[in-house]
C-alpha cells in the first residue's frame, strides 16, 4: 500500500509540473508574440470617454470577468457583461463611448454574435482575444490578438494555458494603461480604501495627530509645564518646538525616567529632552513609519511638512489602522 501510495504521489507532481512547464511555455510565446497591434489596443482604451466592456462565454467569461476588474481598480472604468444577458436587454449597458473586449477560444462563440453585431451598428471599437486565427471574432474584430499555438496542459484540450494567456494578456494592458495614465499609489488606495491592501497604502496625514492635540513645549519651559502638557494630550511624548515650529527635540517616557532623580520637575525642557528628533514627512506611507520605528525602537514620530512641525504619529494610530 506504502508503495502504491508513493507512486500515486508521484504522478501528481509530474502532472502538476507538466502543467505548469505548458503553461510557462505559453507566456513566454504570449511575450514574444506582443506587438504594435498591443499599443494600438492601449490607445483604444487609454483614449475612451466611456467604458471598457470585457465579455466571454464559459471559462473565456471568468477571465473576462477579472480583466474588467483588474482595469477598474487601477483607473480604468470596466465591467462585465455576460454575453447571455447581453441578448436579453444588457446590450443597452454598452454606449458609443465604450470599447469591446471580447474573448474566445474558438472565436466562433455563437452566444458571442449579439454583441459583435452591435458594435458594427453603432461603430463601438472592437478587441477580439482568440485563439484561432480564422474565425468569425477575428473577421469582426477591429484589433485582433491571436493567441500563440501552444497546446493546452491537458490530455482532454480543457481550457488552461489559453486561458492563462488570456489572462496575462488582460493584466499586461491594464498595467500598460496605467503606466500611460500616470496612476500611482495614492490613485490606487483610492478605489482599494479597505482590507490589508488598502492600509498599506495609508498615509501618515491620514492617521497623526495634528492641530488642538499636539503636545508642543519650547526648549525654554519648565518640565512641570511640560508634564501636565503631556498628560492632557496623552500621547506618552512632548515635541519641542523653536519660534518657526520646527521641531529641534522631544521628550519622551525614556527621557522622564532617565531624569527621574534630578528634581525633574525643575528642570528645563531643554535638559531633559532629546535633540534632533527623528522625523517623518506627512505624505510618507503609515507602514514607512511603522518600519522606522521598529528600526529605531522608538513609538512615535515627528511629522514634517516643509520642514515644520505638522502632526505626531504614534504607533498605536498605526496598528490600529491595520498597517503592519
Amino acid at each position: 500500500m506504502k508503495a502504491a501510495k508513493v507512486m500515486k504521489n508521484n504522478k501528481d507532481i509530474e502532472t502538476a509540473a507538466s502543467v505548469i512547464k505548458r503553461e510557462i511555455e505559453g507566456l513566454q510565446a504570449l511575450s514574444s508574440a506582443i506587438d504594435e497591434n498591443f499599443s494600438k489596443a492601449v490607445d483604444i482604451i487609454f483614449s475612451l470617454k466611456g467604458r471598457v466592456i470585457v465579455s466571454g462565454m464559459g471559462k473565456s467569461g471568468h477571465i473576462a470577468r477579472k480583466i474588467a476588474a483588474t482595469l477598474a481598480s487601477t483607473g480604468t472604468p470596466a465591467l462585465f457583461v455576460h454575453p447571455g444577458e447581453a441578448s436579453h436587454g444588457d446590450l443597452g449597458m454598452i454606449t458609443e463611448e465604450d470599447a469591446l473586449i471580447l474573448l474566445s477560444n474558438s472565436g466562433e462563440t455563437v452566444e458571442l454574435n449579439d454583441i459583435i453585431n452591435y458594435a458594427k451598428r453603432f461603430h463601438i471599437p472592437l478587441i477580439g482575444i482568440v485563439r484561432r486565427n480564422t474565425s468569425t471574432l477575428v473577421d469582426a474584430s477591429d484589433i485582433a490578438f491571436v493567441l500563440p499555438e501552444i497546446a493546452e496542459a491537458s490530455p482532454v484540450n480543457a481550457p488552461t494555458t489559453s486561458t492563462t494567456m488570456m489572462l496575462a494578456w488582460g493584466d499586461a494592458l491594464a498595467m500598460a494603461v496605467l503606466e500611460r495614465r500616470g496612476f500611482d499609489h495614492e490613485d490606487f488606495h483610492v478605489f482599494h480604501p479597505g482590507g490589508k491592501l488598502g492600509s498599506q497604502l495609508v498615509k501618515i496625514k491620514q492617521l497623526m495627530k495634528s492641530g488642538e492635540d499636539l503636545p508642543l513645549v519650547k526648549e525654554s519651559d519648565l518640565m512641570s509645564n511640560a508634564l501636565i502638557i503631556m498628560t492632557e494630550k496623552s500621547l506618552g511624548c512632548a515635541a519641542v518646538v523653536d519660534s518657526k515650529n520646527i521641531p529641534i527635540g522631544v521628550i519622551t517616557d525614556g527621557d522622564l525616567r532617565r531624569h527621574m532623580g534630578d528634581d525633574l520637575i525643575s528642570l528645563k525642557v531643554k535638559d531633559v529632552m532629546t535633540k534632533n528628533p527623528i522625523t517623518i514627512s506627512e505624505e510618507s506611507l503609515a507602514s514607512e513609519a511603522l518600519a522606522l520605528m521598529n528600526e529605531k525602537s522608538i513609538t512615535s514620530l515627528c511629522v514634517i511638512s516643509k520642514k515644520e512641525l505638522s502632526g505626531i504619529i504614534h504607533i498605536h494610530d498605526i496598528l490600529r489602522a491595520g498597517v503592519s
